[in-house]
């Protein structure tokens, strides 16, 4: 019988790792009103604060023609958020060296359910490759619960005989005081154990470990996040893409 998520416990390491000590020593370090300076209005309900309006953020989106190529060439569909939209250009680049087509669905600010919707939205209108990269789930720190049953949606979309990439999460950003950088990444690790957990029951879902290469080495976080969540460039998009694109020559 597979175990639930909430069989889990903190124990595993190196899924809290990544970024706990930093945070652990700015709270240490900062006062209990730190949270007075943090901008935001409202904590929400798991102390990350609230997600804002999404849809008039940057995006990056392939042409109908892209996607069609990519399709017939059984390239990768990938599908991210403010990350995608920063690193796509350059992974996109270094998978056309391996002879990999890509098209990109990206788009800043978007959590996971309407980056599903469009990967729903392509399979109907054009079929799905393959292979297929999610790079969401950063900004699902914000209502980290409602993970779990959008990758499970994912798995159906793509059924048995396709490969899921899925890109894991590190946020603690550094704009925001203490308080929130530790809710950041508990509620990174929450998305990740649930990412996990997936890994179990479905064969064809690969995680690609961010959050534990940035925990690997303990100065890993300040040379490769610019913010606490977006890679600093080139240095951490150098590093994420490398690990996605392993992942995929690993098949």
């Amino acid at each position: 019988m597979r175990k639930s998520l909430s069989s889990f416990r903190p124990s595993r390491r190196l899924l809290f790792a990544a970024g706990t000590a930093a945070a652990a020593s700015t709270v240490a370090a900062a006062s209990a009103s730190a949270e007075s300076v943090t901008g935001l209005t409202s904590l929400g309900n798991y102390g990350s604060g609230v997600l804002g309006a999404w849809e008039r953020q940057a995006r990056a989106i392939s042409s109908e023609a892209q996607v069609r190529k990519t399709r017939e060439n059984d390239g990768v569909f990938m599908f991210g958020d403010s990350i995608g939209v920063q690193d796509g250009p350059p992974l996109a680049r270094q998978l056309s060296q391996l002879g990999i087509s890509v098209a990109v669905h990206n788009w800043a600010g978007r959590p996971v359910t309407p980056a599903v919707d469009a990967l729903d939205t392509w399979a109907q209108d054009y079929g799905l490759p393959h292979r297929i990269l999610m790079s969401v789930g950063s900004n699902d720190i914000f209502t980290p619960p409602a993970v779990a049953a959008q990758v499970d949606r994912t798995m159906q979309i793509v059924g048995d005989e396709r490969t899921v990439y899925w890109v894991n999460v590190q946020a603690a950003r550094t704009a925001h005081g203490p308080g929130v950088q530790v809710s950041d990444q508990r509620n990174s690790a929450w998305i990740n154990l649930q990412l996990a957990e997936a890994q179990r029951r479905y064969e064809n879902l690969r995680i690609v470990h961010w959050a534990e290469h940035l925990a690997a080495k303990p100065n890993r976080l300040a040379r490769y996040l610019r913010d606490g969540l977006h890679p600093s460039m080139p240095l951490g998009q150098n590093a994420r893409n490398g690990l996605i694109v392993d992942a995929i020559k690993a098949g």
